[in-house]
């Protein structure tokens, strides 16, 4: 039996027009911060990716930095102005919430100076955060209010419209491999006349804000995917995996009562099942699907191996055996609808099992 992939939240496949990118980028030889021919030809090739960048987002050329990817490019939450604080959403990525750890943020201050950091679209769930309005000046946050708001983009990008220019928000942190571009490789958006000390420090590299030699052949890949994401997204690709993402919703409900789909009836990301089956625990089913020919998660594949409930799902209201049940199934554009239909068969026969050792 040929293996079914279902875990793109994690990572997607390489895009053959990401492969040949960095194929062409591979020959370069320079340095891009060289001034001789050389150097100018590698340099051209990170500021056309900027630029497939920025029109992808809907941003400035000059408000795209290049990063190893998301994680990195949140750590613009401690690199803003001296003194500033950070209030993290409770459902955003362990990315954002890292920085709030490392900095011990535990209480919002109401002073000048500080951010909200919030996803835009849940990579457990899939659900769609309402981003918030601006009012006076900052942004609302339950009882606390901030200046600037930087945004988790990360699972948004190609697969639901975004426009850094429109969204409000100050900075967006995403990763390449998410979109079928290399894996190591991202980006900060930075809104334009907003001071931040250095990400790294050195040789004054992505103008100023990132030092060190940039990831060339990566940055290519980065460019080239995210401008054949957004043609799929124009192309009203997404549609069809959504179709196919409730077939496999609709054939587990009709044969079981006992089974959680987490914010069906809110807005989701097209192609995010995250499926709660209250007692049987998540990282079982990972296993028994994997053994079936199956490539899910039990949430975020950056917290993968962790026994533990999920943080998102109890923010959200969920107990913790609901919690501990949780498996993700997220879906790619190379997913068919006979894809879907066999998982479903598998994890129904699965559930069928586990139902009768409890009885």
């Amino acid at each position: 039996m040929s293996r079914i992939y279902l875990d793109y939240n994690a990572t997607a496949p390489l895009r053959p027009e990401a492969r040949a990118a960095m194929c062409a980028a591979m020959d370069i030889v320079g340095n891009p911060s060289s001034v001789h021919a050389e150097g100018r030809a590698a340099k051209g090739v990170i500021e056309l990716a900027r630029r497939q960048v920025a029109q992808a987002v809907g941003c400035m050329p000059q408000e795209v930095i290049f990063t190893s990817g998301a994680t990195e490019a949140a750590r613009v939450l401690s690199a803003t102005a001296e003194g500033c604080d950070v209030l993290v959403d409770e459902t955003a990525h362990d990315a954002l919430w890292a920085q709030a750890r490392m900095h011990n943020w535990t209480e919002w201050p109401h002073g000048p100076g500080h951010t909200l950091a919030m996803g835009l679209a849940n990579s457990e769930t899939g659900v769609i955060n309402a981003l918030p309005e601006k009012r006076d000046g900052q942004f609302p946050f339950g009882k606390a209010r901030a200046d600037w708001l930087c945004l988790d983009v990360t699972q948004a990008i190609g697969r639901i419209p975004f426009s850094f220019a429109w969204s409000g928000a100050d900075m967006a942190v995403l990763s390449a491999h998410k979109l079928g571009g290399p894996k190591g490789v991202g980006a900060l958006i930075l809104r334009q006349g907003i001071d931040i000390a250095p990400l790294n420090v050195g040789g004054g590299q992505e103008m100023g804000r990132r030092s060190g030699t940039e990831n060339v052949i990566g940055i290519a890949g980065f460019g080239a995917a995210i401008e054949a994401a957004m043609q799929d997204l124009a192309d009203g690709k997404w549609q069809d995996i959504e179709k196919i993402r409730n077939i496999l919703e609709k054939t587990i409900e009709e044969s079981t009562k006992e089974t959680i789909f987490v914010g069906k009836s809110e807005k989701r990301l097209p192609n995010t099942s995250c499926i709660l089956t209250s007692g049987w625990k998540g990282e079982t089913q990972v296993m028994q699907m994997d053994l079936a020919g199956f490539a899910i998660s039990a949430g975020s594949a950056c917290s993968s191996g962790k026994v533990k409930s999920s943080r998102v799902l109890s923010a959200m209201g969920y107990n913790d055996s609901q919690a501990a049940s949780a498996i993700r199934v997220s879906l790619g554009l190379q997913t068919t609808e006979d894809d879907v239909r066999q998982f479903a068969n598998s994890w129904l026969a699965a559930e069928k099992k586990h139902r009768a050792r409890l009885a």
